[in-house]
């Protein structure tokens, strides 16, 4: 699904349909509310983490996070993702059994790839029908937990904690349904959510507005935190070399990188320490070929960049085209809770 860019002028052709995809999603939600529609319930915990918007709000650190927290408390977890734009039919495919990932991020798309990556311990598997993967993973897996990667919309699993990510640097999204804007259901949904994770929360000013925007429409009960992202380390792209991220400090770099959020991805590479001269930008779960990374290649050295960066989403589609000692690298990310972590952990992490 395509939607509009932000300042384009907007049709009545595409508020049209943007009325009639409100309609359908309302209509559906109703369905669920009456009882007409039931959800599949598994037999062990649910926590769904999703969005209302399409586009980058930062769900895989999240999860990871998550992911961290419940392995600390003790718990076997499992993820499960609809696996988006990923190759190949099979309806279930299990991208890790805990050690490391099984299949290549073509086959598993990039975010379960790389959620198997960064979680050992953890089931990773893939699957349109998440009740039936819920069930499939069961029945070969012992699992505590499982967490539902962009599950908001799923309403065909029962969940038992929902959780809901806004970017607070992009207020813009939650102005129109698609295609005219980037809403995937009427921002009533949220009062469905157990809870609300704002995302990149540096800015307090556009924290707090976003808040009164949602506060009418929240259910009274649901927590509230707030998330940072933060650079971490840098991975070689091709090798399994780690380095400080004090290699940045006084570095040129050129980007590349083909994700929701291309912007936030520049100015955390700043944070980092680099000196950003320039990026190749493509649309999220861009299928990298050597063309596009002899192209990347080119222009960086045109700019006489002392690195290439890109994220660890893209590092693992650029690898084959890359040298080992070509200064190449992936710049590892992660989540911060900056406010309201105990009440989060009191949602995630089940009582003892």
């Amino acid at each position: 699904m395509q939607w509009l860019e932000p300042g384009r002028p907007v049709s009545k052709a595409w508020l049209g349909v943007a009325g009639i995809y409100g309609l359908v999603a309302r209509l559906r939600g109703v369905c669920y509310e009456a009882g007409w529609c039931s959800a599949v319930r598994l037999p062990c915990r649910v926590i769904s983490v999703g969005n209302v918007t399409v586009g980058g709000t930062g769900k895989t650190p999240v999860v990871i996070l998550f992911v961290r927290w419940l392995q600390e408390a003790g718990q076997r977890v499992a993820v499960l993702s609809r696996g988006y734009k990923r190759a190949g039919a099979v309806p279930r495919l299990l991208v890790s059994e805990g050690a490391k990932p099984l299949v290549g991020p073509t086959e598993a798309g990039d975010e379960p790839y790389l959620i198997a990556q960064r979680c050992p311990g953890a089931v990773v598997a893939v699957g349109a029908d998440r009740a039936a993967l819920g069930h499939w993973v069961l029945s070969r897996f012992s699992v505590d937990c499982i967490i539902l990667d962009d599950g908001f919309q799923h309403r065909r699993l029962h969940r038992d904690v929902d959780l809901v990510l806004l970017d607070a640097t992009d207020p813009m999204g939650l102005d129109a349904m698609l295609p005219a804007g980037r809403l995937r259901e009427p921002l009533a949904g949220l009062k469905r959510a157990s809870g609300i994770l704002i995302t990149r929360a540096d800015i307090p000013e556009a924290v707090q507005g976003l808040r009164r925007r949602i506060q009418p429409v929240l259910n009274p009960g649901a927590v509230s935190a707030e998330v940072r992202f933060r650079p971490e380390r840098l991975i070689a792209v091709a090798g399994e070399v780690e380095r400080d991220l004090t290699s940045c400090n006084g570095k040129t770099a050129w980007l590349a990188s083909g994700v929701g959020n291309n912007a936030s991805f520049a100015k955390t590479v700043t944070m980092a320490g680099a000196q950003v001269l320039g990026a190749s930008v493509f649309r999220d779960h861009h299928r990298y070929s050597e063309a596009d990374v002899a192209a990347i290649r080119l222009r960086s050295q045109q700019a006489r960049a002392d690195l290439v960066l890109t994220t660890e989403k893209d590092a693992a589609k650029l690898a084959p085209w890359v040298g080992p000692h070509e200064p190449w690298w992936a710049l590892r990310i992660g989540a911060e809770v900056t406010d309201g972590e105990a009440a989060l952990r009191r949602v995630v992490i089940p009582a003892r």
